[in-house]
This record gives C-alpha cells, structure tokens and sequence, in this order.
C-alpha cells in the first residue's frame, strides 16, 4: 500500500465561493501513479466543506440557497459573542460536510457520469486549504 498527498490553496473572491476541484483531484490521483484505492479530498477548515454533486449552475444556486435557509446569516448566534460573525459559515460546513472519499479504479477517479468534486467556502476571501490523499495500490 502507498499514499500521495497533494495540498490545494484557495484565497477566494467572494465570502461563499463553490469551486469545482475535480480536475485537481484527477491529477493528483495520476500524480499518485496508485491504480486502485481511494481518494480522500477534506478541507481543513472549520468554515468549508468538500462535496460530491452535479456541475450546474442552478443546482449550485439551489444549494447556496438552501444552506441559507438553514443556517442563515444571522447576529444572534452565540458563536459571535466570541467576537467573530461566521457562526452561519460554521453551520453551513457541517451540512456539506468537510471531506468526501472518492473511489480510484484502474488508476482514475470512479465518479458516476455526472458526478464531481467541489469546494464549498463559507467564509472566504482568506488563504484556505484542501488535503488530497490518495491511498492504494
């Protein structure tokens, strides 16, 4: 068994931000040379999140939308208190999620036919990082 990893850095425009990242991940499984294994995508943030869904623009509004109806940008959460204002950014990540695993079969990514990987940020326009670790054989 052998491991590659490979770190992802992003500074985003934008306070929410969702970054298509499948070709990145690709190439590092490639750089990984490993042909069958798993590859782990996981942000290392507390206010992003890694998740798997189709590239399509009303799909993304769709989600950002939804996210804001369930963790809405709001004065009153008691993460604020602490003197910070992304309390709804710390919510939104754990309903995508921080990491997705990604099968590696015969050397590429094994993602269904409209399937892709994305970065969602939640509280951007700061350096952020993204760990790709491919494991495998």
């Amino acid at each position: 068994m052998k491991s590659h990893t490979e770190y992802l850095t992003f500074n985003t425009r934008h306070e929410h931000e969702y970054v298509h990242i499948t070709p990145q991940v690709e190439k590092a499984v490639r750089q990984s040379g490993i042909q069958e294994g798993l590859a782990l995508v996981s942000a290392m943030h507390i206010t992003a999140g890694v998740y798997v869904n189709d590239n399509e623009e009303g799909l993304i509004e769709d989600i950002e939308a939804w996210l804001e109806k369930l963790a809405p940008k709001n004065p009153a959460y008691k993460h604020h208190q602490t003197g910070e204002t992304n309390g709804d950014a710390h919510l939104k990540s754990m309903l995508v999620h921080h990491q997705v695993i990604v099968p590696v079969t015969a050397g590429r990514l094994d993602l269904g036919p409209w399937q892709r990987v994305f970065y969602a940020e939640f509280d951007g326009r700061r350096n952020k990082r993204v760990l790709i670790k491919v494991i495998g054989e």
